[in-house]
């Protein structure tokens, strides 16, 4: 028996687009949801420390990949029942499983046709700068003269912006016409020159109806300060987030200023759970960052509400996503479990709370 392996140099890649045709047909094949591509024209002027040619100086092409936030993910924390399930499959195993699997084995197969290509499927937690864009002090140093510091960051929702894949909402969120808000987001970079697809021109997806602005229980959204950037030769804008009070209540913490016997969030003395959060401390994380207690109330699940109602996604559903009232934990008073509610009792075991 001879040894099996992989082929070689057996795709036609002799023309931009034909070789843009394959590389998107085997995105969709690997796992994508949508796939697009963007040349690197479009990044001239990115900050030093999000500079795709920091990282590959000969990169032609940037291969943008939208993988979909299930619905049914967001179904748990809507009904207020089951809240592990979109950090681990909605966010965590996306982020750090199943989007990794996708950019690598496309990057492989453009390898396997002599070309260079770099998988992202998450921004690496040793990135140079602080999620606002500040340089990280006393981390790390240029190797060279002129370059950024270890490790330079993408920013994937710009870079699905402009590979063609849709929109920069309000929230600062990317939108997709497949799905909205609920997307996350791989890129890869390439030496490969690829025919890139026209940034998006399709039905407005944000309408600057501020659903995300009232829902999202940290108030991290202005509606006064915006940034404005210019991507593609577009100007684009979203609401200046307040990043410390997003991370705040995404873990379901809210300030008491009241130092606390129990504080909810380890590290806060003064922090309570928020009505957002039934539970008494924060949970623990899961994949590393998928803590995500609010489960996106504003800049997820309100956004995708408003598209969904407007009619104007493509991935369409039977039934309207919010079936009952939105819920609310009071905890200003005793909390009241339904019946079938079983604790254990240290002298009689297994007790019914009725």
């Amino acid at each position: 028996m001879a040894i099996y392996t992989r082929t070689f140099n057996q795709e036609d890649f002799s023309t931009p687009r034909k070789a843009a045709d394959t590389v998107k047909r085997k995105a969709l094949e690997f796992g994508a949801d949508a796939v697009g591509i963007g040349n690197i024209e479009r990044w001239a002027g990115a900050p030093l420390q999000m500079d795709p040619k920091q990282i590959m100086p000969e990169c032609k092409s940037i291969i943008g990949m939208v993988f979909r936030v299930e619905r049914g993910s967001l179904r748990g924390i809507e009904e207020g029942t089951y809240f592990s399930n979109y950090s681990a499959m909605g966010y965590g195993g996306i982020t750090y499983l199943y989007m990794p699997l996708t950019v690598i084995n496309l990057s492989k197969f453009i390898e396997d046709n002599g070309a260079e290509a770099i998988p992202m499927g998450h921004q690496s937690d040793w990135r140079g700068i602080d999620n606002e864009g500040f340089a990280r002090e006393n981390y790390s140093r240029p190797v060279r003269e002129g370059q950024a510091t270890p490790d330079v960051m993408i920013q994937l929702r710009i870079a699905a912006y402009l590979c063609g894949l849709g929109e920069i909402g309000f929230s600062k969120m990317f939108l997709s016409p497949q799905f909205g808000p609920r997307c996350r987001v791989g890129i890869i970079l390439s030496d490969l020159e690829l025919e890139p697809d026209p940034i998006y021109n399709g039905p407005k997806l944000c309408n600057r109806c501020m659903a995300c602005v009232r829902a999202c229980p940290g108030h991290a959204f202005s509606t006064e300060k915006t940034v404005k950037v210019n991507l593609g030769g577009r100007e684009v804008e979203w609401s200046d987030l307040n990043m410390g009070k997003c991370g705040f209540a995404f873990v379901g913490a809210k300030h008491s200023g009241v130092e606390q016997k129990t504080s909810y969030l380890e590290g806060n003395p003064e922090s309570v759970p928020g009505e957002w959060s039934p539970f008494y401390r924060k949970p623990h994380n899961l994949y590393n960052t998928g803590q995500a207690v609010c489960g996106a109330r504003g800049c997820t699940r309100a956004c995708m509400i408003s598209l969904e109602a407007r009619g104007v996604l493509q991935n369409t559903f039977r039934q309207k996503f919010r079936r009952r009232p939105e819920w609310r934990v009071d905890w200003s008073t005793g909390p009241k479990y339904s019946k079938g509610t079983v604790f254990r009792n240290k002298k009689a075991g297994a007790v019914d709370a009725d």
